[in-house]
């Protein structure tokens, strides 16, 4: 049992959802997964009240579903459900990368070329693997939005559609990746932003991100309901 303080409901309602959440993310807990609210109950050992505000506020960032008769479940994301999460995603992280450019200034070049560097490193490992995605502090989309120095477009990201798309992958373990292409177009990504060029950041983000929807959609289009 995690010993959660029952404290008030709201304080340990956010603690279950976000060990849930983590055990989401880390793939311990797989789409189509039951989340029965007994059964939580007795891991955090609380009543099922605190569980049953949790598991609210994971449906309400989309990591979790519920249906009559059976309860909450970990979601189980489609085809059309997949391509709305790249449509909303290309909008807000072409955004991003055009107001980064704007607001670029020497601490978040300090901060995006060492990222860069990591990230090259990490391919060059695995060259033929897919590109990989680190925890939000060390992660080039996250990074970006939180330096497009907009609160609503990074919380929207980082917070909401970030934790999804991590739900997305998780359904899709044999999807192959794109490390070497993608690691290049976040390199030209970065050029633009350190240039100060805020359209062609733009135009070279809403480029990326439709290049890896259509590698993603190509391979799991057969696999997705």
């Amino acid at each position: 049992m995690s010993g959660i303080d029952t404290q008030g409901h709201g304080s340990a309602s956010m603690k279950i959802a976000q060990e849930l959440a983590n055990d989401i993310m880390a793939g311990k807990l797989q789409p189509g997964d039951r989340l029965g609210e007994v059964v939580l109950a007795e891991r955090f050992d609380i009543s099922r009240g605190p569980v049953r505000e949790a598991l609210r506020s994971l449906a309400g960032l989309g990591l979790v579903t519920f249906t009559p008769n059976i309860g909450a479940s970990v979601r189980v994301m489609t085809a059309a459900d997949a391509k709305a999460l790249y449509e909303v995603r290309a909008a807000l992280e072409t955004e991003a990368a055009r107001l980064a450019a704007l607001n670029v200034d020497d601490s978040a070049k300090a901060a995006l070329q060492p990222l860069l560097e990591m990230d090259a490193h990490s391919v060059a490992s695995h060259p033929s693997g897919a590109y990989l995605h680190r925890s939000s502090d060390r992660d080039f989309h996250n990074l970006i939005a939180q330096l497009s120095g907009n609160e609503l477009i990074r919380r929207a990201l980082s917070e909401e559609l970030y934790p999804q798309l991590v739900l997305l992958r998780s359904q899709h373990k044999n999807v192959r990746g794109r490390g070497q292409v993608a690691l290049k177009e976040h390199q030209r990504i970065v050029e633009a932003i350190m240039d100060r060029d805020s359209e062609l950041a733009a135009l070279l983000m809403r480029r990326h991100l439709t290049a890896s929807w259509k590698a993603f959609s190509s391979q799991v289009e057969t696999n997705v309901e």
